[in-house]
C-alpha cells in the first residue's frame, strides 16, 4: 500500500459529493488503468465542450436557453477538469524529486 501522501484522488466522487482516494502500488492496476481512462473521457468531454462555446457565443442568435445549458456543462466539466489537475499534482509531487 501506499503511504498517506501517495493516495490518488480519483476522477469521481463518493457520496454526498466526497473526495474518493486509491491506494495501491500498481499504477497498472485494475482501478488506476480504470480512473485514467475517465479522466481521458473527462478531458476530451471539456475539450469538444470548450469548442461548442466558442461556437455558440460567437453566433449572434444562440438562444439564452442554450446559452444557460452550456455554461451548467461547461461548469461540470470545469469541475472534472480541475479534479484531474489536482490528482495529476499530487501525483507529480510525490513522484518527482524535490529541487533544492
Amino acid at each position: 500500500m501506499t503511504a498517506r501522501n501517495e493516495l490518488r484522488l480519483l476522477p469521481w466522487s463518493g457520496p454526498e459529493g466526497k473526495p474518493c482516494y486509491l491506494s495501491t502500488d500498481d499504477r497498472a492496476g485494475y482501478m488506476s488503468r480504470l480512473a485514467d481512462n475517465i479522466e481521458a473521457a473527462q478531458l476530451g468531454t471539456a475539450a469538444e465542450l470548450l469548442e461548442q462555446a466558442s461556437e455558440t457565443l460567437n453566433d449572434q442568435d444562440t438562444d439564452p436557453e442554450e446559452v444557460q445549458r452550456l455554461a451548467q456543462e461547461l461548469t461540470g466539466a470545469l469541475r472534472d477538469v480541475l479534479r484531474v489537475a489536482t490528482s495529476r499534482g499530487h501525483l507529480l509531487a510525490v513522484s518527482e524529486p524535490h529541487c533544492i
